[in-house]
C-alpha cells in the first residue's frame, strides 16, 4: 500500500532492473486494467561496446536488452515480471538469484501479448548508435561525413528534440496497417530529412527494425523545414498570432511524417488552451505534401485540401466525368482513367498509400502520352 504509483512499485520490487519512461495501460479481455512497463538489463563492462553516454549525457552503460515485461493488476496491485528475451545471459543470472521473481513469456495471457509496444527509450538509444554506424565505408565512417542526427521539432511554442511517437498506419508493400514507433532522422547540422526510422509492435514483426534511406541529391523536407514553412504562411501566422492575444495560448502538437508510396505527408495537430481552463482544445490540422501547405478545421478537411482534387465538391466532379466514358478514350487514356478511379476510392476509404500508388501509375502513363504524342 506504501508504493501505489506504477514507476515505484517495480522498481522497489526489483531494482536492479532499469525501466522504460512511461508505463501504458491496457484493457484485457477479462475487463481487467493492466499496467505494462518495460525492463532493461544494462551494464556499462561489455567487452568492445561504444558507451552510450557520449550521445545521451547521463547514460553510463553500453550494453542494453529489453529483457522483462512488468506487467501490474491495476485493481489489486499485483505484480508480474515476465521474461521476453531469455537469449539474455544477464536476465540468465537474475533467474538464478530470484528464481521466484521472474516468469517466461508463456505464463503471460495471450490477450496481454496483443499490446506489447516497443519501449521508446531503447528505440531512441538505437536511433542515436544508427546515426553513427550507418556508415559501412571506413573512410566516410573515420572522417565522420555521412553523421546524422535526431531532428528538432516546434512543440508548443519551443523547440525541442523530436521524441519517438507511436502511430497506425499501413507501411509501403505491407497489406494492412500496423501499430508503429517511428522517428525521422537530418543529416548532421542539417534540416532536410535524410531517414525514416520504425520500428514493429504487432505480432509476427514485434521488434523488427526498418530504415527508409532517402537520396541526398532530392531535397526532402525535414521537421524544421516543415514548422519554418507554416510560420512563413500569412493566413497560418497571423490566425496564430490573433489566438495568442485573446488570453489563449496556442499549442503545436507533434509532427507526424508519414510515409505514402514514394513521398512524405505532414501533420501536425494545433491546439488552443485556455488560461482559465487547462484543458486543450484542438481547433486546427496543418497537413503538408510537396509544396502544398494548409491548415484546416479537420483532418479529413486538410488531407483533401493538399491533393489534386481540392476544392472541388463531389458533385462538380461528377459532372465533369459525365460525358467520359472507357469506350470513347484510346487505350491509354483508359488505363490512366482506371488508375484515377482506383485513387478515389483509396481517397475515401483513407489509404493514402493505395493512393499515392495509384497516382504514381496514372502519372506514369500521362507522362509515356505526352512523350509520345496523340494516338492514332
Amino acid at each position: 500500500m506504501y508504493h501505489r504509483i506504477i514507476t515505484d512499485r517495480d522498481k522497489t520490487l526489483a531494482p536492479f532492473l532499469a525501466y522504460d519512461s512511461d508505463p501504458y495501460i491496457v484493457v484485457g479481455n477479462d475487463g481487467g486494467l493492466y499496467w505494462i512497463h518495460d525492463a532493461y538489463t544494462t551494464t556499462n563492462m561489455y567487452p568492445y561496446s561504444e558507451p552510450i553516454s557520449q550521445f545521451m549525457k547521463g547514460l553510463d552503460l553500453n550494453y542494453i536488452r529489453n529483457s522483462v515485461k512488468v506487467v501490474v493488476n491495476a485493481y489489486n496491485g499485483e505484480v508480474n515480471y515476465y521474461v521476453v528475451d531469455p537469449s539474455d545471459p544477464i536476465i540468465q543470472t537474475y533467474k538464478k538469484i530470484f528464481p521466484g521473481l521472474f516468469k517466461p513469456l508463456d505464463k503471460m495471457p495471450p490477450f496481454l501479448r496483443k499490446h506489447f509496444r516497443y519501449p521508446t527509450d531503447m528505440f531512441l538509444i538505437q536511433a542515436h548508435i544508427y546515426n553513427v554506424y550507418h556508415m559501412t565505408d571506413p573512410q566516410v565512417f573515420y572522417n565522420q561525413e555521412d553523421y546524422w542526427n535526431i531532428p528538432t521539432e516546434i512543440y508548443s511554442d519551443t523547440e525541442q528534440p523530436m521524441f519517438p511517437y507511436y502511430i497506425i498506419m499501413k507501411l509501403p508493400q505491407e497489406k494492412a496497417e500496423e501499430f508503429i514507433l517511428m522517428l525521422p532522422l537530418t543529416p548532421s547540422k542539417k534540416n532536410n530529412m535524410i531517414a525514416w526510422l520504425c520500428a514493429r509492435c504487432d505480432a509476427p514483426n514485434y521488434g523488427k527494425l526498418i530504415v527508409y534511406k532517402l537520396p541526398k541529391e532530392k531535397l526532402i523536407y525535414g521537421p524544421m523545414q516543415i514548422e519554418a514553412r507554416i510560420n512563413q504562411k500569412p493566413d497560418i501566422s497571423s490566425e496564430f498570432t490573433l489566438w495568442g492575444q485573446k488570453g489563449s495560448r496556442v499549442i503545436r502538437g507533434n509532427l507526424l511524417i508519414i510515409p505514402i508510396a514514394r513521398s512524405f505527408i505532414y501533420v501536425e495537430p494545433v491546439y488552443l488552451q485556455s488560461e482559465q481552463s487547462q484543458m486543450p482544445e484542438l481547433k486546427r490540422v496543418v497537413t503538408a505534401f510537396g509544396d502544398k501547405l494548409e491548415m484546416r478545421k479537420t483532418l479529413d478537411r486538410a488531407l483533401r485540401a493538399i491533393f489534386s482534387a481540392q476544392n472541388v465538391p463531389a458533385e462538380s466532379t461528377n459532372r465533369a466525368m459525365r460525358g467520359v466514358t472507357p469506350g470513347n478514350l484510346p487505350e491509354k487514356a483508359k488505363r490512366a482513367l482506371y488508375h484515377c478511379n482506383r485513387a478515389i476510392e483509396y481517397l475515401k476509404q483513407g489509404n493514402w498509400a493505395g493512393y499515392g500508388a495509384e497516382l504514381q501509375q496514372m502519372k506514369r502513363i500521362l507522362e509515356n502520352m505526352s512523350q509520345e504524342g496523340p494516338e492514332k
